[in-house]
């Protein structure tokens, strides 16, 4: 198992606290093999086997029929005199579990633990039921420095990164990286074709694989650029896939749903302001749009820097939009308690017109948050009158910046 440290501290943060603890994030994603993780750390701290309780509701070794065959098999096991830790993988699997969940919490001597691979687990009724008295975990795939820690005899990072690019940080890539390159593909094939059926189109009652892939590749093509539903939905009527806006608009809730893709809002920096049109997509790992669009993927590595930051900062606990000042615009702004912190991102700046380019977005924002140039340049660090350059290989490998 690769080790999760900031999910795995996370947890450790939460044990024992009154609060539901929920882990979501997209399919094998790693949510299970963090539970695991986290019960070794309960075993090492003196809790015994019988005392935790794990369940994945995908193994069709469990046959529950409803909510309440799942809370009483749980329920049997559990004396009022000991503390248990209940695990419940892919809970979403179990119609109106929020009860069993619900039944399961108010018991004082159970630490309740579930997951789910779609955002609609926390909506609705769950989402009323256990208002305040839950709390999320967003679980994403291995960053960068969770990557390399699976290649200890291999320093070479920088060529690591190139390999991160094209095939991201899905947990099950690592053993076929160090076996059989060449089967990535068929990996992808299962995750893929799991999320497109269950988790997609199945959940959301949608019918059409054909145009749904096309959406999906029109995103995945278009990651870092600006785009609307309606220019969406104009391409693929043009090229014989008569579609609506509507249309469009369900296919990408489905996709944002079941975490695939991520969209950011645009946020105007003099005004103070979150612009509403032509949002900005992100994949949720570089490996899926390498897999959708194949030898294609390889010609705008830019943006594929672009994506990987993103998610970079989600993992470090900002909320992620694009700037804007005046006529110009900064890949992101990052948000936390703390103020703000803006990102530039390109391949390269040697080119002293690119560098220019580059910086001139962060110097007209006249305010003194700190400002980041990430590139793909080995240069050594540098300071342009208060914008930090630096590699971002170095950047993805510190604590933070």
């Amino acid at each position: 198992m690769i080790d999760r440290p900031q999910y795995l501290e996370e947890l450790i943060r939460w044990k024992d606290k009154d609060l539901i603890k929920v882990i979501t994030g997209i399919r094998r994603c790693g949510k299970s093999t963090l539970f695991d993780l986290y019960i070794n750390y309960l075993k090492q701290n003196k809790i015994k086997d019988n005392q935790i309780i794990k369940i994945n509701l995908e193994d069709i070794s469990y046959n529950f029929k409803d909510y309440r065959e799942l809370y009483n098999y749980i329920n049997k096991k559990i004396d009022s005199k000991k503390n248990y830790y209940i695990f419940l993988d892919e809970v979403q699997n179990i119609d109106q579990f929020q009860k069993a969940v619900d039944a399961l919490y108010i018991k004082k001597n159970v630490d309740v633990y579930i997951t789910g691979s779609n955002a609609y687990l926390l909506s609705g009724e769950l989402a009323t039921l256990l208002s305040g008295r839950y709390i999320e975990i967003k679980m994403l795939p291995l960053s960068f420095k969770e990557f390399i820690s699976a290649f200890k005899d291999n320093s070479n990072y920088q060529q690591l990164f190139l390999e991160y690019m094209k095939v991201g940080g899905m947990p099950g890539n690592i053993p076929i990286l160090k076996t059989n390159p060449d089967d990535i593909n068929k990996y992808f094939d299962g995750i893929f074709s799991t999320i497109v059926y269950k988790d997609i189109m199945f959940k959301n009652n949608l019918t059409d694989k054909m145009l749904m892939e096309n959406i999906l590749k029109f995103i995945f093509d278009s990651i870092g650029s600006p785009v609307s539903v309606k220019k969406i939905s104009d391409t693929l009527t043009s090229k014989k896939f008569p579609t609506s806006n509507h249309t469009v608009e369900n296919y990408i809730s489905a996709f944002i749903e079941s975490f695939l893709i991520y969209k950011v809002e645009r946020f105007n920096i003099k005004g103070k302001n979150l612009l509403v049109r032509d949002y900005k997509y992100y994949v949720v790992d570089p490996g899926f749009r390498s897999y959708f669009l194949g030898k294609k993927s390889d010609s705008d590595m830019g943006h594929i820097l672009e994506n990987i930051v993103y998610l970079e900062l989600l993992r470090r606990g900002y909320k992620v939009y694009i700037g804007k000042v005046d006529t110009e615009e900064i890949d992101f702004v990052a948000e936390n308690r703390d103020g703000l912190k803006y990102y530039q991102v390109a391949l390269t700046v040697r080119d002293n017109k690119v560098l220019e380019r580059e910086l001139k977005p962060l110097q007209k924002t006249k305010d003194h948050y700190p400002k980041y140039l990430l590139t793909f340049d080995m240069d050594l660090e540098a300071d342009y009158e208060g914008i930090t350059k630096i590699n971002i290989v170095d950047w993805l490998l510190k604590r933070e910046d």
